[in-house]
């Protein structure tokens, strides 16, 4: 993990523009807004070494990823590098139509999100991936929390309920039990890893511990809209959410008035992607090996300057 974050090498998708933008207002800083996953501070960081490389000032500013749209609109954050499509508050459909918040462009992360296992547990349910094994293996991962079904950790109770949406679409016989946090999330994947011991839980990528503890997607039918609002499509014809989650846009927005403001820092912003194979370590190197974001990100930046630096060229000079 400590040196895996040095190779970089497709870790921006570059774009060019034939000609430099203005800087625009360099006097005053552009303020980037920090959400709650290490993921998310990394994407954000890397973003404004690069305006800063450019000759910006940054300021990063604490902001809920469900309540953050509000200050976009207002101007008092002026951008936010990722949000995910499939978790997105309806504030933020306000905000575009308005058109107080404006979507620059993908981010370039391969999203992914749903039922989840460490590698060894297809061992205890044998049928894995497939989501219909689940029916016939159970009874392998009930607690007595939820006897006779299954124990299905789900997301914190503030981000939502898929997990317990999932299990009733689907019909299975599980009980979904919110996690207490994304470090709760870690410690029963740890935990599992360990022990060999059988975990269900509801997961996502990019994420570091999908490489350190080997973890695995189910194979659900894939998620689309007709899933959510038909309950005679998919295999349960009495239930909605009977699918995997849609397959997720990661995606960068601003306030409206940021390209006005400071041409150049937009045309960074826009022309800026990450990929999730780089995102992964440098998650490792924060989470795992206690570095601090600023210095992980600064050695990633010292160590690939070949392809960022293309990007920041491109809209100054």
């Amino acid at each position: 993990m400590k040196t895996a974050f040095y190779a970089g090498v497709s870790a921006l998708v570059l774009a060019t523009s034939a000609q430099a933008a203005d800087l625009g207002a360099v006097d005053e800083p552009i303020k980037l807004a920090i959400n709650e996953w290490t993921g998310q501070h990394i994407t954000t960081h890397v973003a404004g070494q690069m305006l800063e490389k450019a000759g910006y000032k940054v300021e990063y500013v604490t902001a809920g990823m469900m309540n953050q749209f509000q200050a976009l609109a207002d101007g008092d954050i002026h951008a936010t590098l990722e949000i995910w499509s499939s978790n997105v508050s309806d504030e933020y459909a306000k905000k575009i139509d308005e058109g107080t918040v404006v979507e620059i462009s993908d981010l370039g992360l391969e999203a992914k999100e749903g039922f989840a296992y460490p590698a060894h547990v297809a061992e205890i349910c044998p049928g894995l991936p497939a989501w219909e094994a689940l029916k016939d293996c159970a009874g392998q991962f009930a607690t007595a929390e939820t006897l006779p079904g299954g124990r299905l950790v789900d997301y914190p109770a503030d981000w939502g309920t898929p997990g317990a949406d999932r299990v009733a679409g689907l019909d299975l016989p599980f009980k979904a039990v919110p996690a207490g946090s994304e470090g709760a999330l870690i410690t029963e994947l740890r935990a599992s890893t360990e022990k060999k011991s059988p975990l269900l839980i509801i997961f996502w990528q990019p994420h570091w511990a999908m490489s350190a503890y080997d973890v695995k997607f189910v194979d659900l039918p894939v998620g689309e809209a007709a899933c959510f609002e038909d309950p005679a499509w998919g295999p349960n014809p009495n239930a909605v959410n009977d699918c995997d989650f849609t397959p997720t846009r990661i995606f960068k927005a601003s306030w409206s008035g940021l390209k006005d403001k400071w041409p150049a820092a937009y045309e960074i912003l826009e022309n800026y992607t990450l990929s999730t194979d780089v995102q992964q370590p440098l998650m490792g190197a924060i989470d795992v090996d206690g570095g601090s974001v600023e210095g992980v990100v600064s050695a990633w930046m010292d160590a690939n300057e070949s392809v960022w630096k293309p990007v920041v060229d491109a809209a100054v000079n």
